[in-house]
Formats: C-alpha cells, sequence, structure tokens
C-alpha cells in the first residue's frame, strides 16, 4: 500500500494560470501519471479517474464540509476576524455533517418534486422571452452573460425565495463576491465574502419577515413548516437561503454561457442543433459532460481511507475533479470530442449518489428552455463580429466566462 505522501511528487503545478486557462491537458496527464496525487501546492489529494471520484463520492469517510477545515489552516487572527463567516458555512446544506446534509436535503426534496419543477416552465419561458425581447430592443448586440446566461436563473430562484426581481442585480453582486469561498483561501477576499455574506443573511431576514406577514407557496414555505416542526433554526434557514441564492444560479449560468461557446467552437454540431431541436436534451447533457461546467468539488477525509491502493490520513483535503471524470476514456468514447448525439451520459457534472445536486432538473429545465427558444426565435444567433469570449483566471484549476458578446 502506498504512503499517505510520496516523498518526490510528480511536478504538477496545480495553480498556474495555464492550468486554469485550461485544465483539461494538465488533468490528462494526472489520470494517466499519478491518477490519486497529492498536490504540495493544494496540501491535499487530487483525483482524475471516473471510478475513484465515484467512489470516493460514495464514502461516508469523506465528507463534504470541509470549508470549515480551511479556516483552521489560516493564521489565528485571521481566523478570528473571519468566524462569522466561518459560522454561516458551517450551515449550509453540503458543508455540514453528513447528517446535517441529509436533514436539509430532505426538507428541500419536499419542494424540488418532479411535478413542481415542471410547474416552473411557464414562468421559466416568460423570464427567456422577456430577457430575449430586451435584447432585442438593444438593437440584438448583447453579451450572452450578462444579459441572459446570469439573469434567468438569478430570477428564477430569486421569485422561488420570494426575493423581489428589482433587487436582483444586488443579489447577483453578492454572490459573485460567495465564489471566493469555493477557490483559494485568500483572506481579503474571504473578509469582502463575508461582507456579502453577513449583508445577504440581513436581507433574507426581512424578506422572511415579509413572508411570514404574507405567506405563499416557495421554498421559504417549506422552511417555515420545517422550523414550526423544530427542525430547523431561522439561522440555518438564512445561511441555506444565502447558499440558494448562490448555488441556484451559478451552475446554470456556466451551463448555458459555455454552452453556447462550444456551439460557437463546434459549428457542425451547431447546425444539426439548429435542424433538430429535439436533440436539446442531449446537447445539453453533452454540454455538461464537456464544459467544466463544474471543475472540481472538495471533501475532507474523517477517518484513514484506503483508494485504488493509496492511503489517506485523517482529515486530509481531497479534490474531486469532476471535469477530469467527465472526460475519462474508460467511459466515455472519445472523450475530447464534442458530440451532442452522444448516447446515454454517465457525467458526474451533477455529483452523485445522496450528495447528488437537488436543483439538478430545474438547471436542465432552464437550459432546455433558453437553447429551444433562442435557436426559434433567432436560429442565426453568432458571435458578434470582432470579439472572443473574456476569460477570467480562477486559479485552482478554474476560469469564469464573464462575457461573450453575439448578434442575434
Amino acid at each position: 500500500m502506498s504512503q499517505a505522501v510520496s516523498s518526490q511528487p510528480l511536478a504538477f503545478d496545480l495553480v498556474s494560470l495555464e492550468a486554469a486557462q485550461n485544465a483539461q491537458p494538465l488533468y490528462h496527464r494526472l489520470r494517466t501519471q499519478e491518477p490519486i496525487h497529492w498536490s504540495p501546492q493544494l496540501q491535499g489529494w487530487v483525483l482524475t479517474r471516473h471510478a475513484d471520484i465515484s467512489n470516493a463520492l460514495r464514502d461516508s469517510r469523506m465528507v463534504a464540509g470541509p470549508m470549515t477545515g480551511q479556516f483552521e489552516r489560516l493564521p489565528e487572527d485571521a481566523r478570528k476576524a473571519l468566524m462569522p463567516l466561518r459560522d454561516a458555512v458551517n450551515m449550509w446544506m453540503g458543508h455540514t455533517t453528513n447528517e446535517g446534509h441529509l436533514r436539509f436535503q430532505s426538507l428541500l426534496k419536499r419542494y424540488f418534486t418532479p411535478r413542481t419543477v415542471e410547474n416552473l416552465r411557464p414562468r421559466i419561458q416568460t423570464i427567456t422571452d422577456t430577457l430575449l425581447d430586451a435584447a432585442v430592443a438593444k438593437g440584438g448586440s448583447i453579451d450572452l452573460v450578462q444579459d441572459l446566461a446570469i439573469p434567468l436563473p438569478s430570477s428564477v430562484i430569486a421569485e422561488m425565495l420570494g426575493v423581489p426581481l428589482t433587487d436582483e442585480y444586488m443579489l447577483q453582486r453578492w454572490s459573485r463576491d460567495l465564489t471566493a469561498i469555493f477557490s483559494a483561501f485568500d483572506v481579503q477576499q474571504l473578509l469582502q465574502s463575508q461582507k456579502s455574506v453577513m449583508e445577504m443573511m440581513n436581507y433574507m431576514r426581512d424578506v422572511l419577515a415579509q413572508h411570514r406577514r404574507a405567506p405563499s407557496e416557495n421554498i421559504l414555505e417549506v422552511f417555515m413548516r420545517a422550523q414550526a416542526e423544530g427542525l430547523v433554526s431561522e439561522e440555518e434557514i438564512l445561511s441555506n437561503c444565502v447558499l440558494l441564492l448562490f448555488a441556484g444560479h451559478e451552475t446554470t449560468a456556466r451551463l448555458i454561457s459555455r454552452g453556447m461557446v462550444l456551439l460557437f467552437d463546434h459549428p457542425e454540431q451547431f447546425a444539426k442543433l439548429r435542424e433538430d431541436a429535439s436533440l436539446i436534451p442531449q446537447a445539453v447533457e453533452e454540454m455538461l459532460r464537456f464544459g467544466d461546467v463544474v471543475g472540481f468539488i472538495t471533501r475532507l477525509t474523517v477517518a484513514p481511507v484506503e483508494l485504488a491502493g493509496q492511503a489517506m490520513q485523517q482529515f486530509q483535503m481531497v479534490y474531486l475533479a469532476l471535469a477530469a471524470a467527465n472526460r475519462d476514456p474508460a467511459v466515455f468514447p472519445e472523450p475530447d470530442r464534442f458530440d451532442i448525439t452522444r448516447k446515454a451520459s454517465k457525467h458526474v457534472a451533477f455529483g452523485f449518489g445522496s450528495f447528488y445536486c437537488l436543483g439538478a432538473a430545474l438547471a436542465r429545465l432552464e437550459a432546455h428552455v433558453f437553447f429551444e427558444t433562442l435557436l426559434r426565435r433567432f436560429p442565426n444567433v453568432r458571435p458578434a463580429k470582432g470579439t472572443q469570449p473574456t476569460w477570467e483566471p480562477r486559479p485552482p484549476l478554474n476560469r469564469e466566462l464573464r462575457a461573450l458578446p453575439v448578434e442575434l
């Protein structure tokens, strides 16, 4: 059995700008040469094979709440300054204990039923059409990221949480500040994240009070009933509303915007989709697999673990490279080929098992409605002349699409 830390680890630079701008070549090297890799830079294990990541997602000894453990690595003065943020994150679903996660998951399953999600289709359609109408009013030259991909899921999750759409852009600003919590731990960025989290919680406190005065059937009502049953506290509700406002649009916005880039970059696939709209569900699955929509997620070992012959010690970070698993040639033939006709996919973009994303069905529905509507109304949508997508590197191993100028 291997030792927990190799004395001479392979030289894989996981925090370089090159790796952030395009992680797939590095993922391929890792998968081939050292698929369970100890990274001195990240002070954690990096997994790149589909089988290993699937097993890790099933393993109860790897918990999904390691971010609070990350806080303990900071200097003492930083830990004290960031205590409010640490306490808030510690209440987030998926970042608590397994028991806490399952408790919140069971509550939200009361709302995220197939019928409830499907019932949102008319409202998603209306929001999509409204955004496209506004794009036409601008003259048809727009930034697809800022004008469509972000506002659509932001508007949907805001309505689901009883947030006035007039405040949608304020929520987007707060959400951008939260991304630092999921990347490298920079104290100044985390202090800004903390400020936004506290502002969001106070904002949602007022929304919650308004909901008590005038209840409606939304996610807040599910939380209210659970609080009456003694299942959750008000602070847990507020913290998880912050998480939902962030997570409820981030992945879908990436799916829509990166999916559009993939279609532009693969015109033969785009032509197929224009000709046959019935391919949209398959195309969305291929966008999820190929588009690095979720680069990696983290786990913390709470007991010693042996995985594929590699020993991991207790309380070590584990980075599950979902984007690498989704290009594993052992699972996906020709994994580096974008093919919207690819059959049933075993991608793990939405996680796996008990930590499978509750909002996956909603994200798929939003993407289906968006692409169907866009291609029906504007089949000649194209990149704006003389422009390129604007990408912002976000080490480690990640980048954000900030702008995608298009002409309708």
